[in-house]
């Protein structure tokens, strides 16, 4: 077949899949919203494209409360095969995201969701953690545990979601062992819709949903002694996980297209942050690869819990030391412990639950802000004085740099100790640009948000990262000594 032949045959995959929300309306189901993927080479390859039809519609229907699907494929004319050449079997393809039910006609769907008397009572699995009304509109917030089958039963159905907008997510095992189920947390959000024929019952329609799960973590004896065998009683009591020490890590987080761009990104990212923060099980709070959009999401709204709850208030670059310190001779370094009150900032960090390199960075940016714009924007250019600048501004913005660049060198000492000294230096001025670069960013769009032209909650799409060397997620916590070099590191126990 050649190749204008194959292209009449072939269909783009994210313009032929749409998927609707509906829901029971007076006389036939109504459509509440309607939508494309973001992308299907999950499903369809990397390409994106369908082979064998003309005029195809993949029309993906979903129940608003529970989220009951439907799978209905639809074209003009289908490719007769040739040889070894013939059609996507889309059936085939589908059924390894869907329930076997999901693909009963599309009359049958309709008219059993018409007649779902469960509609007019359902409510979301799990319990309510919050609730909050946002122009107009009553959205409510629900956690539950995949223990729980109504959980996993709406995970189940919306797990096509995850390979239609999570770049590089993955569905989850609902058939995994209760221990394993039990650590996986979910957080449905959802809007609560008053019914037409009545202004005191309500219907619920989904807007979005996050998963976490508990990595348990090590928690060492708070004294030396060890009991004697005769002492132990066999066997011992049931352990519940969530009585467990342990990190949460949020792992899937989707607001869907029809709702993006309204906040409900931050209230279901700040509703689970003080879930887990008020959790004494909960050691740490971290996100499993998070993509530049959901690392600015998080970052407004964990910057903001810290200018709120006066963690910020207590922390300050230290900026007149000895101006002997800053010779440029090799060998000669501010220590960070001088820069900085470490331990201060240690059991702030842990008060806070957030993950080292999380904090380092709210830290830093925090500080950037304090320093007056005409020491930043001028960049090193007024530096040349160092930190015996007699403008208080040149100082810490001076310091403020060598703290970052310390932080980089150290995340990055394996790689950058292979390059030469000169190279070496250039990496991590190249590095620490980018990160002013992009802490000015944030800045810029946090004033915006601060004024309401903002936008947030867009979905964990395309994996772009901060374009800066060190990119993990920072679970390890380093100490140092007066020299500036670490001498301990957290051991890490959730990278099962």
């Amino acid at each position: 077949m050649d190749v204008a032949a194959e292209e009449d045959w072939s269909s783009d995959a994210n313009e032929a899949v749409q998927i609707f929300i509906i829901q029971p309306g007076s006389e036939f189901p109504t459509t509440v919203s309607t939508f494309h993927p973001q992308f299907t080479y999950p499903v369809f390859g990397d390409e994106e494209r369908i082979f064998g039809y003309r005029g195809l519609k993949i029309t993906l229907q979903f129940a608003a409360h529970d989220l009951y699907p439907n799978v209905a494929i639809s074209y003009d004319s289908r490719f007769k095969p040739v040889g070894e050449t013939k059609a996507t079997d889309i059936h085939a393809i589908l059924k390894e995201y869907f329930p076997t039910y999901a693909f009963e006609s599309d009359i049958t769907y309709k008219s059993r969701l018409q007649d779902d008397e469960s509609a007019a009572t359902f409510r979301p699995p799990g319990t309510c953690v919050q609730s909050y009304i946002s122009k107009g509109r009553s959205f409510e917030i629900w956690c539950g545990e995949l223990t729980d089958p109504s959980v996993r039963i709406l995970i189940e159905r919306m797990q096509i979601f995850i390979s239609f907008f999570i770049e590089g997510g993955t569905p989850l095992a609902l058939d995994d062992q209760e221990w394993t189920l039990a650590r996986w947390r979910v957080f449905f959000l959802y809007e609560k819709v008053p019914r037409a024929s009545s202004s005191t019952s309500f219907t619920y329609s989904i807007v979005g949903y996050s998963t976490s799960y508990r990595f348990l973590t090590y928690q060492p004896t708070t004294n030396g002694s060890s009991k004697s065998l005769e002492t132990l009683r066999m066997p011992p009591p049931p352990i519940s996980v969530s009585s467990l020490p342990s990190r949460a890590r949020i792992s899937q987080f989707l607001i869907l297209p029809p709702h993006q761009s309204h906040s409900h990104g931050t209230h279901l990212y700040n509703t689970m942050f003080s879930t887990f923060h008020l959790d004494p099980a909960c050691t740490e709070i971290t996100v499993e690869d998070p993509n530049e959009s959901f690392d600015d999401l998080r970052d407004f709204c964990d910057y903001a819990f810290l200018m709120n709850n006066g963690t910020f208030a207590q922390i300050s670059l230290h900026t007149n030391l000895d101006a002997k310190a800053t010779v440029k001779r090799i060998g000669v370094r501010v220590p960070t412990a001088k820069l900085l009150d470490k331990p201060l900032l240690r059991t702030l960090r842990q008060k806070n639950k957030l993950a080292p390199r999380q904090f380092d960075r709210l830290v830093e940016l925090y500080l950037l802000s304090k320093i007056p714009m005409h020491s930043r924007q001028a960049g090193a250019a007024r530096l040349t004085q160092k930190g015996r600048a007699t403008d208080e501004g040149d100082r810490a913005y001076y310091y403020w740099r060598l703290l970052v660049k310390q932080r980089i060198y150290k995340k990055n000492k394996d790689v950058l100790i292979q390059l030469d000294r000169g190279e070496r230096i250039d990496k991590v001025e190249m590095a620490l640009g980018e990160q002013a670069g992009d802490y000015e960013r944030l800045l810029h769009k946090m004033e915006e948000r601060r004024s309401g032209n903002g936008v947030d909650d867009g979905p964990r799409t395309k994996r772009g990262k901060r374009k800066v060397i060190d990119e993990d997620e920072g679970d390890e916590d380093e100490d140092e000594d007066e020299g500036g070099e670490p001498v301990a590191k957290r051991r890490r126990d959730d990278k099962n």
